[in-house]
């Protein structure tokens, strides 16, 4: 189970007991810059990322359900490409779901798209995310903490409320730029299915129809939350990952 930006495995700790309760094997890690995880923001790419995820499938003895929440879903995709055989499903629990060559945050270089792009390109286009702020070193995006309830959390009790606001860190920036590589023959290969959460304030309803719909799965499954359901209905998000 891969967290989304600027979360880590914590996200998952109402989950990971309950899988394990029905007899599976649940691992929910930190990607690199999150949670427990101490690299520098300025060191933090989607390949390291991708790279943490590659290594935990390598270790695994079968084929693993792959689950991605939120921005988690481009470092699946981009595991499955590397890793086919390794994955028995992708899900994609609100999830960015994205074709060979899309970026969270597409940036073009003047020169060419595999160029890096200028700093102040970068920074334009971070900026106008109006929900973060943005670092100095162009290094890592800082949720704004009045954001991040409507954004993350808007069905959530209090308490889980403020426990997730404690744990969140600021998002590296490599990942965000990242584009993902991948082609029919590995990833397009692997099974996916989508979770839609209908109460989706970060990644809406509409937008996550039209990731779905661009690129299709085999399953669309539907959730009455929000943009955090192993926090606000982690019972139900197991029902459809068991039955997955």
């Amino acid at each position: 189970m891969i967290h989304g930006a600027a979360h880590g495995g914590w996200c998952w700790d109402k989950v990971v007991p309950l899988l394990e309760g029905l007899g599976h094997t649940a691992i929910a890690p930190d990607l690199p810059g999150h949670g427990q995880d101490a690299t520098p923001a300025a060191e933090v790419t989607l390949e390291s990322y991708v790279d943490c995820v590659c290594r935990l499938l390598d270790e695994q003895p079968e084929p693993v359900v792959l689950v991605g929440h939120s921005m988690g879903g481009i470092s699946i995709s981009q595991a499955a490409e590397y890793r086919p055989g390794k994955i028995r499903t992708l899900v994609y629990l609100t999830a960015l779901l994205l074709e060979n060559g899309d970026a969270f945050i597409p940036v073009p270089s003047i020169e060419t798209e595999t160029a890096e792009p200028e700093p102040e390109a970068v920074r334009t286009a971070l900026e106008e995310r109006p929900f973060w702020t943005v670092s100095s070193d162009l290094a890592a995006c800082t949720y704004k903490d009045e954001q991040v309830q409507d954004l993350f959390y808007n069905d959530c009790s209090p308490q889980d409320i403020a426990w997730a606001k404690s744990q969140v860190v600021p998002q590296p920036v490599g990942p965000l730029l990242g584009r993902l590589a991948i082609t029919g023959q590995n990833f397009g290969r692997v099974p996916r299915v989508y979770i839609e959460c209908l109460e989706d304030q970060a990644l809406r309803p509409e937008h996550q129809k039209r990731l779905y719909t661009r690129l299709p799965c085999s399953q669309v499954l539907s959730l009455n939350t929000g943009h955090s359901p192993f926090l606000s209905a982690p019972e139900e998000l197991v029902r459809l990952l068991v039955s997955i």
